[in-house]
């Protein structure tokens, strides 16, 4: 089984940004991740956590996972999840995937499509489990 970690690493907030474009111009930073929150996606013939939009993913948070994305209630987020799925879906399931630009041959640096609050996140390829 391959199994793909995926870690909040920054949160970004540009709130002139809000204030210019959006209907809610103080709806602050994202409330779905925290730095450091970490998930792990796996995949086999049995399970695979990308078909489920990677609930129950989460396995690390500060918050109280019963209100973090990822966690046993909510889904990860749609701007996250149309932003990097395919790499996590793809890390999972092929070992080459994750092998670009990156200094770490099993590592990527993605971000969500938010553009007033980015959420930036790492996503490692792990060793296969036998």
């Amino acid at each position: 089984m391959i199994k793909t970690k995926v870690t909040v690493i920054d949160k970004k907030l540009y709130p002139e940004l809000q204030q210019q474009y959006s209907a809610d111009s103080h709806k602050g930073a994202c409330p779905c991740y925290n730095v450091g929150d970490e998930y792990i996606f796996s995949s086999d013939e049995k399970h695979d956590d990308v078909w489920r939009l990677g609930l129950n993913t989460l396995v690390k948070t500060t918050a109280d996972p019963d209100f973090v994305a990822g966690g046993p209630k909510i889904p990860h987020c749609t701007e996250l999840w149309d932003a990097v799925s395919r790499y996590i879906f793809a890390s999972v399931k092929d070992r080459s995937s994750l092998r670009c630009w990156m200094k770490e041959k099993n590592a990527l640096i993605v971000c969500c499509s938010d553009g007033t609050r980015p959420v930036i996140f790492k996503i490692e390829r792990m060793e296969d489990e036998k």
